[in-house]
């Protein structure tokens, strides 16, 4: 009876100890563990790079210039908004405004100059009767005008210059000639610009383009550097900072 009553008194002592065992090598296991695995916790303290700022403004020379832009004569920005009768104005910053996303858009002045850009401009391609009015009447009142339009996948192209109302010199072609007016210039015979009359160029197929056609389209931005500023040259002079006018007709 004596034996059986120690037994007894001593069970819930081994139990004690078979625990006390048990969770001692749990957690020794536990912390060898934890030394071995990866402290992924600790990339969460690395600071991250400061972030750089770059102006793409800066970092293109505007290979996608607009297909139709004006050049006007003056640095009056409100003569040129009253001029083009222009609603909603709004400002606008250079970036946006030159990328084509406003129906209008004028630059600031360059050079004595001010740029339109937008798809409510006539196209000379398009309808070269609206291009005629819109431009004498442009000019009338504001004096010199010049627009210009450049589409290497129709090839289509034009270069327009009007003074105090009246055409100086026009020229535009979309598979034929649609508009030859005026003496050529000294800069278009410099620059080598083929210029066919009425009747010396019947249409032309589209996929067989001469490559004077070709040449031409390429040139004009050079020839409107030469009559008054590429708008390239105003992309550039510009920083993403700097503001214009946006509106519509």
């Amino acid at each position: 009876m004596r034996m059986n009553a120690t037994a007894t008194d001593l069970t819930p002592f081994l139990l004690l100890i078979v625990l006390g065992i048990t969770l001692g090598g749990g957690i020794t296991m536990t912390v060898i563990l934890h030394r071995r695995r990866p402290a992924v916790h600790s990339f969460a303290r690395v600071a991250p790079p400061p972030a750089v700022l770059v102006d793409f403004s800066m970092h293109s020379s505007w290979s996608s210039r607009p297909s139709v832009w004006v050049a006007i004569k003056t640095q009056d920005l409100l003569a040129v908004q009253r001029a083009l009768d222009l609603h909603n104005a709004k400002p606008c910053p250079c970036q946006k405004g030159l990328s084509g996303e406003e129906k209008l858009f004028l630059a600031p002045p360059i050079n004595g100059w001010i740029l339109v850009v937008g798809s409510d401009l006539p196209d000379p391609a398009d309808d070269a009767d609206l291009c005629f009015h819109f431009v004498t009447q442009l000019s009338r009142k504001l004096g010199h005008v010049q627009l210009f339009s450049s589409n290497r996948v129709l090839s289509s192209h034009a270069w327009v210059r009007a003074e105090k109302g009246a055409i100086v010199r026009a020229y535009a072609w979309s598979n034929r000639t649609l508009w030859n007016q005026g003496t050529r210039t000294v800069a278009e015979r410099e620059l080598d610009l083929a210029c066919f009359g009425y009747e010396d160029a019947s249409e032309v197929n589209p996929w067989q383009v001469p490559d004077a056609i070709m040449a031409n389209v390429d040139k004009v931005p050079l020839l409107a550097a030469r009559w008054s500023i590429d708008p390239a040259a105003v992309y550039e002079k510009f920083p993403g900072r700097a503001h214009g006018v946006a509106g519509e007709r």
